[in-house]
């Protein structure tokens, strides 16, 4: 993962997930509340802001703490060797203190400044009430202070600025939600777990060409307990696994290839068995080799599909970002779609939703899925776009345009500030094709361009877009596994080397027809509030135009030495 310092550029990343229900018992979820650490941290917030209220300068007007609590256990292996067994616990608070009032607070957007108040401060994990109340003590006193100098500066600097004719709050009202639903517990015996990925990274020990590999686990089940002075006082969680394949290898003229696989789920009984995850490795591995074998990408215009895993990043990224809600009303952002509301932005063939709510799609888990936001908003279903029309924003606590209240979206990762996020993003088409009427649309068009192909982009890695007025509104897509289909019924050709560029307003209007089928990319989505987990559900997408560039080639030499042989066991 990786996050980034500038606001206006995000990165989705894959998120890879697997748990083998084999080695895995687990419990139904409890409802009974961890009234404990509730208790300790309503207590203390009542003390903090009836004090603060009284005694300070400018006075608070709300409060929150957010407790997100992780037990991670991780093994990770390469050539059947392991590498890394490792367990983890920890527990910290977000505070959140807004000082002013709901109109003009120290959250006030000021060309285009990011602010970051809370500090991820380390709790006890076993409820110590004296060290939680301490630890919540200090670090309300330190966000009070540097939340009320940026206020007292902010009233200052708006003085010098052109006002706006009327200027969106800064945070909205919201009826309080009291809840309790923990996620379920699991026990399974990390041995068996360091035995698996062993035997399946030695599958790559079977190919030479490959330079690095490594198959590693994780689970994790995350607890978060959030409670607020207007009375919300919410608990809930979830839990992830993750199986990463990974693979690097070195072509002829100095470029690094990679691959990777994987298989998600938050329900064991969801996932596949040994066999399969043997096979997948396999797979990687054989496609790692014909990619060194590829010949390099040029550099071209012309049509192509993107499967619908390429096509979710797609719209995650270049669309998704412009429409989260904090952009609309940050003078530093481009502000792609802020007056484009009840105008077409997408083919009218095409619908845009966000749903935190969606557990699932097609028996595939969706990672995006949330009870209650980290402002303590319940989650809800969003129609963005409708028969390519916009109709809303993605929106957090803080108010845009026409548009008072939150509609659920507002999230971060432990240690930042909360903004508007994407949830679970989810395409819709009423012009769908089978995958073979696509294939053949594209065929034809690549026809009727007279180009000598068009691409068919298979797995995609990542993705990411500059938002900002500084700088070009573009987007980046990271494919992995491309192919060239040529019109005269030649083989595809497996190439390398490519990346997908582009500017997101043209990108639209060459959308031209969508599958019948949609697939799941799961992934973490890096930006200002850090990095979360988020979904997105497309079907493939053809499209008349796109534009590729050659990838970065380092150009480095292969290894001097032949890699030594493996003893056998």
């Amino acid at each position: 993962m990786y996050l980034l310092r500038k606001p206006a550029r995000h990165v989705f990343f894959v998120l890879f997930v697997l748990l083998l229900p084999a080695i895995a018992l687990w419990s139904k979820a409890s409802s009974t509340p961890r009234s404990s650490l509730v208790d300790i941290l309503k207590g203390e917030l009542d003390r903090e802001f009836a004090g603060l209220k009284a005694k300070a300068d400018p006075a608070p007007y709300y409060m929150a703490y957010e407790v997100t609590e992780d037990q991670t256990d991780s093994a990770s292996a390469t050539d059947g060797a392991l590498l890394e067994n490792v367990h983890q616990h920890n527990r910290g608070v977000d505070t959140t203190i807004r000082v002013g009032t709901a109109k003009f607070d120290n959250y006030h957007p000021y060309k285009g400044s990011r602010i970051r108040f809370t500090s991820f401060t380390a709790l006890s994990i076993d409820n110590d009430p004296n060290q939680i109340r301490r630890a919540l003590w200090a670090e309300t006193n330190r966000v009070y202070r540097s939340a009320s100098r940026r206020l007292l500066q902010l009233k200052t600097d708006q003085q010098l600025l052109a006002q706006e004719p009327e200027q969106d709050a800064d945070f909205s009202s919201e009826t309080p939600q009291t809840y309790s639903q923990l996620p379920e517990t699991y026990r399974y015996d990390i041995k068996d777990w360091n035995q698996k990925v062993r035997g399946w990274s030695a599958q790559f020990s079977q190919h030479p060409k490959i330079l690095g590999s490594a198959v590693t686990f994780i689970g994790k089940r995350e607890i978060k307990t959030f409670v607020n002075t207007e009375g919300s006082a919410i608990e809930q969680g979830n839990n992830f696994f993750r199986i990463e394949i990974n693979g690097l290898a070195l072509a002829p003229d100095g470029m690094d290839v990679r691959l990777f696989d994987s298989m998600e789920a938050s329900d064991p009984a969801h996932l596949p068995n040994d066999k399969t995850v043997t096979a997948r490795v396999q797979e990687v591995a054989k496609k790692l080799d014909a990619l060194v074998n590829a010949p390099p990408a040029e550099p071209i215009v012309c049509p192509a599909i993107l499967s619908g895993r390429a096509s979710a990043v797609f719209f995650h990224e270049i669309f998704g970002h412009r429409v989260e809600g904090h952009r609309q009303k940050d003078i530093s952002e481009g502000q792609t779609f802020t007056k484009m509301l009840g105008h077409k932005v997408l083919p009218d063939f095409i619908s845009v939703d966000f749903d935190p709510t969606m557990r699932q799609y097609k028996g595939t888990d969706l990672i995006g899925y949330y009870d209650y936001d980290d402002e303590g908003v319940k989650a809800r279903p969003v129609k963005v776009v409708e028969d390519g029309v916009l109709k809303t924003f993605l929106l957090s606590r803080s108010p845009v345009g026409e548009f008072h209240q939150s509609n659920g979206h507002g999230r971060r990762q432990a240690g930042f500030e909360v903004v508007s996020r994407q949830s679970n993003l989810i395409v819709e088409s009423s012009k769908q094709v089978s995958d073979h009427d696509l294939r053949q649309q594209l065929i034809e068009e690549i026809k009727k361009q007279n180009k000598p192909y068009g691409l068919y982009f298979e797995e995609v890695a990542s993705g990411y877009t500059t938002t900002g007025r500084q700088g070009l509104q573009a987007f980046t897509v990271v494919p992995l596994v491309v192919y060239r289909v040529y019109p005269d019924g030649r083989p595809d050709e497996l190439i390398r080397g490519v990346d997908i560029v582009g500017t997101p307003l043209a990108s639209f209007q060459k959308i031209v027809a969508t599958s019948n089928r949609a697939e799941v990319f799961n992934g973490f989505c890096g930006a200002e509030s850090g990095s979360i987990p988020v979904s997105a559900v497309s079907p493939a997408i053809l499209v008349s135009e796109i534009e590729t560039q050659k990838k970065q080639n380092a150009q480095e030499k292969p290894p001097l030495l032949p890699r030594p042989e493996g003893e056998k066991q």
